[in-house]
């Protein structure tokens, strides 16, 4: 079935996406050079096109960003030429003239720089073209890098809609940062150097600023330990193992209707993560359900769906169902 795609109309309001790609095949080409350039580009790309990074994992055939793009709004000469040059942190001899002809057309301020302006604002807060480009940047790169040629990424990224606060969007960035630990790969997250969780441990100031929106709290250190009792639950502490009970357990008591706590779930592939469309309190699903029939004149006969087996975290649900208990 192919997956609705819920946008914000411009100018309305802020809207926060989980976004994920994966390579052609699903083969592991993804080395820790590959992962180290695709983590830079992603920065470059969200600062050029004024999206917030609010996490992100990396691993070895697939990516997961959660993002969240603010309403457009005006931007002026001189912050476009600053976003441009981001992209080219070390530009070439050709870069240098470019730039330098791209000024003189603004200073002059005939049709040359208006079709510039065009270009560029097109680019801005808006998250298809951040992971087009995202995605064209690194492709270069790898094609270039490993003499090779052709299609890189498997498919267009899928998308979730995500609440921009509360616990939906706590839990989704949660959900991307413990990839590592689902691949088994570390047992705590901020052990595993690309993801946003680690990258903020480690000092990176962008990292905290992103789950700092997320979480609040004055402080990193009152963030950290806001998150991490999301993470591995009461105490804030990984455990042997990583979860508090085998996978298989916790998968067999959700088909059996049992409720889980949410640092249990999330030891789990979710596919209400990657496949709900949108994710929030029923409130603001609903309200997604609604400008979405209204965008597209369909009567979908989609109803807010709740997610089952969770303990009593919150009003969380998705616009629409997946197959069997959701995990995998």
């Amino acid at each position: 079935m192919r997956q609705a795609r819920i946008k914000v109309a411009a100018n309305e309001s802020e809207a926060v996406y989980h976004v994920m790609s994966r390579v052609v095949n699903g083969e592991w080409w993804f080395d820790p050079v590959g992962r180290e350039v695709l983590r830079k580009q992603l920065w470059q790309v969200a600062e050029y096109c004024g999206i917030e990074v609010l996490t992100y994992a990396i691993l070895s055939n697939h990516f997961h960003f959660l993002v969240r793009v603010p309403r457009k709004g005006p931007i002026d000469d001189e912050e476009l030429l600053r976003r441009y040059a981001v992209l080219y942190p070390s530009p070439t001899r050709f870069q240098i003239a470019r730039l330098a002809v791209i000024k003189a057309q603004l200073a002059a301020n005939g049709a040359e720089a208006e079709a510039w302006r065009e270009r560029q604002l097109a680019l801005m807060n808006d998250v298809s073209a951040f992971m087009k480009l995202v995605k064209q940047r690194f492709s270069i790169w790898y094609n270039q890098s490993h003499n090779r040629y052709g299609t890189l990424w498997a498919e267009r990224f899928k998308s979730v809609l995500v609440e921009p606060t509360g616990r939906a969007v706590e839990a989704v960035a949660a959900y991307i940062d413990l990839n590592c630990v689902r691949a088994g790969l570390v047992q705590d997250p901020k052990d595993y150097r690309f993801c946003g969780y680690a990258e903020a441990v480690a000092g990176g100031q962008r990292a905290r600023r992103g789950l700092q929106s997320v979480f609040g709290g004055p402080t990193w250190s009152a963030t950290q330990a806001a998150y991490r009792q999301v993470l591995f639950g009461a105490g804030g502490v990984s455990r042997s193992g990583s979860a508090s009970m085998p996978l298989e357990r916790i998968r067999q008591v959700a088909l059996e209707g049992g409720k889980l706590e949410l640092h249990e779930v999330l030891r789990c592939r979710l596919r209400y993560f990657s496949h709900g469309a949108v994710l929030g309190s029923r409130a603001f699903v609903e309200a997604q359900l609604a400008r979405y029939r209204t965008q597209t004149e369909r009567r979908r006969s989609w109803e807010p769906q709740s997610l089952p087996w969770l303990r009593e975290w919150g009003e969380m649900m998705a616009m629409r169902g997946v197959r069997g208990s959701g995990l995998a």
